[in-house]
């Protein structure tokens, strides 16, 4: 499902506020009135460049504009919409979004409580596997189950056979009595196991508690921002930033000593043991040069990077570990690419990401990063969504792309480029209509982390940026896109798309009833189309 917020709505109550006639908005914006008008009534889809002059001449948040926010939230409660928990309640596309524009608290309190709840029914399967997979968990309750029975067969005994001898039933009684005071450290070191295991777990996992953190910040920290521009300025002034000074500034400013290790180590550490930073020799330069950054941002400014780690109002140390890091790479990125440079040289380059990264030293992945965090008010970038996916086809990495229903784990849509992407060497390219008819220009491209040595599986992924059509004017992917290059329809994934009849349907719906269809945005699918 797609929706899309009312632009024209929003253009027309913040032109009359103003007080600005359409003919004078048209005029300021070289466009005709009547093409204005049809804006306004909805009836012509904007983007690109007259969209942020827009925004400029009314002053108008292009978030707010766009109502990234309030797609999020729309996009969330339709993903409620289909969970099995929703069953026999419709609500269509329409009253969820009148829903997320009126009454955004409610919105937001559902949201809420639909990830408490995911993050619950999550936890309560954990414990379901650890019952039947746990050896230890699984020792305790047959000792407990078969001590209950030998208490429950004495008891018996006792109850059911009257002509018992005196010694006989104290030898009974003496049995069920040391039964039960085994039983009860059995049952002591359950309970202090269970305790010891689920201490730290919350309603809300860690990942998720950062994740709709930075989400609700839209992905971009002004502080950061300006502290980056701080950080940038203490480096060598030579660009892209050069391996061996970088190295040098760490040890003479923190003493913190820089070695490459055997290819055999997997990942990039920060400041290890002995405040050496070691990192694989496989491990391409800008990937050795953002390590190098990230530990250069957690000692010269960690006092301020935890004071929005602090803002967040996280539930766990290990939510607020995994924030300072996230945060920490953010702030790395923006020292490798500071704001008005890269914004600059997106726009001048078309946002073509390979050629950036060459300019700037930077990989495809860490470029895409960047251009995902450009939201500074009056000086946004393209709004981007991204993914990144694993060789398995699991999403490990994602920032929400505005308006669509998006799975909050597991695998996406088999139709998606970030797939194809694996089997191709460049940028794969493709425009794809979601249900509902919302029409996104997608590019993804295989990113190898390192190389590998004989018979070692590198780490691979794919990423993948999406934007709205409306913006494919300002990029260089939109370039050329011919009547002929066929659109693809695609969804969310399996369990969120109305698809029936897809070919690459490997489940049905959430929701769905062979006998009776499925309500989807309040249209019943019908179950005639097979899979």
């Amino acid at each position: 499902m797609a929706i899309r917020t009312p632009i024209g709505a929003r253009i027309r109550r913040k032109r009359k506020a103003i007080g600005l006639t359409q003919t004078a908005l048209a005029n300021a914006l070289g466009i005709s009135a009547s093409y204005l008008n049809l804006i306004e009534n909805n009836k012509r889809a904007i983007g690109g460049a007259l969209l942020l002059r827009i925004g400029e001449r009314l002053d108008i948040d292009l978030a707010h504009l766009s109502g990234e926010n309030e797609l999020r939230t729309i996009g969330t409660i339709g993903e409620l919409m289909v969970d099995p928990v929703m069953r026999g309640i419709e609500m269509e596309a329409e009253s969820i979004r009148d829903l997320a524009t009126r009454f955004p608290e409610a919105a937001a309190a559902l949201t809420r409580l639909y990830r408490a709840y995911s993050d619950a029914s999550a936890n309560i399967e954990t414990l379901r596997h650890r019952l039947r997979s746990d050896p230890y968990l699984s020792q305790l309750l047959h000792e407990t189950l078969n001590r209950v029975a030998g208490i429950k067969s004495g008891a018996e005994i006792l109850a059911t056979i009257p002509d018992l001898t005196n010694a006989q039933r104290d030898r009974f009684v003496s049995t069920i009595n040391s039964e039960i005071n085994d039983l009860v450290p059995t049952i002591r070191n359950l309970v202090d196991y269970f305790d010891q295991t689920t201490t730290d777990e919350r309603l809300i996992s860690p990942m998720n508690e950062v994740d709709d953190a930075i989400i609700d910040h839209n992905n971009h920290f002004p502080v950061l921002e300006e502290l980056a521009e701080a950080l940038a300025a203490e480096l060598p002034a030579r660009r892209p930033v050069q391996e061996e000074a970088l190295a040098a500034l760490l040890s003479r400013r923190f003493g913190i000593g820089f070695r490459l290790t055997s290819g055999a180590e997997q990942n990039p550490t920060d400041a290890a043991e002995g405040n050496v930073l070691a990192i694989p020799d496989v491990t391409p330069p800008s990937t050795r040069i953002f390590a190098m950054l990230r530990t250069y941002a957690m000692r010269a400014a960690s006092p301020v990077i935890e004071e929005v780690v602090a803002s967040f109002a996280l539930t766990s140390g290990e939510a607020r570990r995994l924030a300072f890091r996230s945060l920490s790479s953010y702030v790395a990125g923006a020292m490798m690419m500071p704001y008005e440079a890269i914004l600059s040289l997106a726009e001048e380059r078309r946002y073509d990401i390979e050629l950036i990264g060459s300019l700037v030293g930077a990989s495809f992945e860490q470029v895409a990063h960047r251009l995902v965090t450009l939201r500074r008010t009056g000086r946004e970038g393209v709004p981007f969504g991204f993914l990144r996916a694993d060789r398995a086809g699991r999403m490990t990495k994602r920032f929400p792309l505005p308006g669509l229903i998006l799975p909050a784990s597991g695998h996406g849509c088999l139709l998606w480029p970030i797939y194809s992407a694996f089997a191709e060497r460049g940028v794969v390219r493709q425009v794809s209509v979601f249900p509902g008819g919302a029409r996104f220009l997608q590019v993804a491209k295989q990113v190898v982390k390192h190389s590998s040595g004989f018979n070692r599986l590198p780490p691979t992924f794919s990423v993948m940026l999406s934007c709205d059509m409306l913006h494919a004017d300002r990029i260089v992917y939109g370039r050329d896109l011919t009547a002929g290059e066929a659109a693809v329809e695609t969804g969310p994934s399996c369990m969120l798309c109305p698809r029936m009849s897809c070919i690459h349907r490997h489940e049905m719906p959430t929701g769905f009833d062979r006998g009776e269809g499925i309500a989807y945005g309040g249209a019943a699918v019908s179950p005639a189309a097979g899979r």
